[in-house]
């Protein structure tokens, strides 16, 4: 499929610039093409080597957390969860601790850190999957989580609405948590009715009240918030939460006398793998 996708870019962009040439007599059609082509490559390139050091950090920050047992502990806790909506990935196994690491740097809104997270989870998921060509029901489901997943702190968009100079850049705080958590849950019980998982279990259904009651919670203490504090705080939350997670495997690792170096750099060797 992706071969013939692929195929078809050439062959449209062929195709509309001779059709511009001949009926609309566009001589600089095709330097116009390939000076596109060129510069698309260019970008390609700049993209994946950003991303590549990007990987190499958060593999290299996860590769830590495992050795120093913090990865394991925070899988453990949803364990009980994921068991459930997963009963094909095994307890314990990798793929849970990258999943609940991407969850959490997207609950954070923290971009460069959930991309290099999800594509780690994947590759593990993908381990369990007894047919490589076709998407496990994990799979799917973490595609799903991930796609639609909870922001509770888009501070990508709202400095990026500060800087391009919206009246009132965290305007649209409230409007993304809601919108977030209905596609999170119109997601999940989308794929529960398709996979047959039972949302009703008791120890799902807890999980879902806690999160909501957290959502809430949240909603009501940033609505009485002015707009410059709304932004301030919801920025200083999330780098503070999500760097104290990596002292805290940091720590632990010394604490369990791991070599915290040897291991970033283990993981972070990942990154230009994956």
């Amino acid at each position: 499929m992706l071969n013939i996708i692929w195929i078809c870019f050439f062959l449209a962009a062929f195709c509309t610039a001779l059709v511009k040439l001949v009926v609309f007599g566009d001589q600089q059609v095709f330097a116009l093409l390939m000076e596109a082509l060129f510069s698309q490559s260019k970008a390609a390139f700049e993209i994946s080597l950003g991303l590549t050091g990007v990987l190499a950090l958060w593999l290299g920050v996860m590769r830590i957390g495992e050795r120093s047992g913090f990865i394991l502990l925070l899988t453990q806790c949803l364990t009980p969860l994921f068991s459930r909506l997963m009963p094909d990935v095994p307890k314990g196994h990798p793929a849970l601790g990258a999943i609940v690491m991407n969850i959490s740097a997207n609950m954070l809104g923290l971009d460069n850190a959930a991309t290099p997270l999800g594509i780690k989870a994947m590759k593990e998921l993908q381990t369990l999957n007894p047919n490589p060509d076709t998407a496990s029901n994990a799979q799917i489901l973490f595609l799903v989580i991930n796609t639609s997943g909870v922001t509770l702190f888009p501070v990508t968009i709202l400095t990026y609405r500060a800087q391009l100079g919206a009246a009132n850049p965290t305007d649209v705080f409230i409007p993304i948590l809601i919108a977030t958590y209905m596609s999170t849950l119109a997601g999940l019980l989308a794929v529960a009715a398709v996979q047959k998982i039972n949302l009703l279990d008791k120890v799902i259904m807890a999980y879902l009240a806690g999160f909501t009651m957290a959502v809430g919670g949240l909603l009501g203490y940033f609505t009485h918030l002015p707009q410059q504090e709304m932004l301030a705080q919801s920025a200083l939350m999330s780098n503070v939460i999500l760097f104290s997670l990596v002292i805290t495997f940091i720590c632990g690792a010394v604490y369990k006398k791991v070599n915290a170096y040897d291991a970033f750099i283990e993981g972070a060797k990942e990154g230009f793998q994956t």
